[in-house]
């Protein structure tokens, strides 16, 4: 097939392909999963109930049901769900915004396909979209409809304890860059950040709105494991406040996927009204509409608050404890390999680094993935403008590149011990 360059760039073989593709089809007959892999949220049985009692209430509620499937919603989303929304977030952070700053997508990845194509590619002038720390979520990176789309600037790296450490975004480098290159459309970030858990500071924060409001660009914040829902963040060991920062300039994403809905793709965003009339209009060419379901069956959880309370003592408690277990089975199965993970923050994974690792992660995920242990290789989550530039390209060179696994550490305890024991005993072999 002569496909076009967007057919062919969208098309190829991508990381973010790759996970899915791994987190939906079985491994072959006789090797036993230990997933640890995709971005999958845990079911959570105290969660789901309260799904299956909004269901049972819908069904029961004369035709309500069949409105729901049957009925397209506006582009911008279900105006009923935006108008909680917008009530909600005043309520909780005393905000100001109405039903004009609030559109509804089919989840946030496709959110950031719109935004990121909204503020990139020819404006007339070429304009890119900057990411100031890498590593950033894999399925950022090939969402560009045009070729070098992306510039990623490498994070810094401060060393805790024997087992621990945490990046930190370079302001003075952003700086630099943004005073070299007016190109720069739109900045991104995801707090908490996947891969690693990291969360990132208030300060960071500010910085980056500060630099957004001098260069005249919008700053996007990706909060899928933030507050308020789904919370899955533990202010005890991070620096600063968990609360979502929203403000003139500030592009605010977040979904009901990592809240139990992950297929009912319900992605939310919170902007200007210029950029939510743009979203919309996209939406409607792309999609016509958004899915209703997911904004049906949380709407009433949005205007009584109790997806807050569920996101705060089901949601939060439980993916703490995950974590901690995890980290625990990593001190006892890692005990004589060089190792250190990210100090989780928040989100669903632990970034695990090998710096003694004698081949890629790439190649020891291969390894992994033979004998039923799926993760996700550290490549995948570094990319950007293949330039000449060294400062653009300096990813390339990063210490962590071929040396770290993202690990889902939300499933099955026994799994995920299991799992662990497995990298453990593999990477040990591949020592330099």
């Amino acid at each position: 097939m002569n496909y076009s360059q967007f057919g062919s760039k969208l098309a190829h073989d991508s990381g973010i392909l790759r996970l899915m593709d791994d987190l939906g089809r079985p491994l072959p007959p006789g090797v036993t999963p230990r997933p640890l892999g995709g971005g999958n949220p845990a079911r959570i049985p105290s969660v789901e109930a309260v799904y299956r009692r909004q269901m049972e209430h819908l069904l029961a509620d004369g035709d309500r049901f069949e409105n729901a499937i049957c009925r397209y919603d506006a582009p911008q989303g279900r105006i009923s769900f935006i108008s909680a929304l917008a009530h909600f977030f005043n309520e909780q952070y005393g905000w100001t915004i109405t039903e004009e700053n609030i559109a509804i997508t089919n989840g946030s990845q496709s959110a950031f396909f719109f935004l990121f194509n909204l503020f990139s590619g020819l404006t007339p002038k070429r304009k890119t979209i900057l990411f100031p720390l890498v590593p950033e979520y894999v399925g950022y990176a090939d969402q560009g409809i045009e070729a070098d789309t992306f510039v990623t600037l490498p994070a810094s790296i401060s060393l805790e304890g024997d087992h621990s450490f945490k990046y930190h975004i370079d302001i003075p480098l952003i700086t630099r860059y943004l005073q070299d290159h007016p190109e720069v459309g739109a900045m991104c970030v995801s707090r908490p950040t996947n891969p690693t858990g990291n969360v990132l500071t208030d300060t960071e924060i500010e910085a980056l709105h500060e630099l957004s409001r001098t260069y005249g660009i919008p700053l996007m914040i990706d909060n899928a494991y933030g507050m308020p829902f789904p919370n899955i963040i533990f202010p005890e060991r991070m620096e600063g406040s968990p609360v979502p920062v929203w403000k003139e300039g500030i592009i605010l994403s977040m979904s009901l996927s990592k809240i139990g809905l992950p297929t009912l793709r319900t992605g939310i965003i919170i902007a200007d009204s210029h950029t939510i009339k743009a979203v919309s209009a996209i939406n409607s060419v792309v999609s016509l509409s958004s899915g209703s379901l997911g904004q049906v069956l949380a709407e009433d959880l949005i205007r009584s608050g109790e997806i807050k309370q569920m996101a705060d003592t089901l949601v939060s408690p439980y993916y703490r404890n995950k974590s901690a277990h995890a980290l625990s089975s990593l001190n006892i199965q890692m005990k004589d390999i060089p190792w250190r993970c990210h100090r989780c923050e928040g989100a669903i994974f632990l970034w695990l680094y090998l710096p003694q690792l004698s081949i890629t992660s790439h190649q020891l995920y291969a390894l992994l993935k033979s004998q039923g242990v799926v993760v996700v290789p550290g490549e995948y989550f570094f990319f950007g403008r293949e330039s000449g530039d060294p400062e653009e390209t300096a990813w390339k060179a990063h210490p962590h590149r071929f040396t770290c696994l993202r690990l889902n550490y939300s499933g099955n305890s026994e799994d995920v011990d299991e799992g662990i024991r497995i990298i453990a005993e593999t990477a040990r072999l591949y020592q330099k």
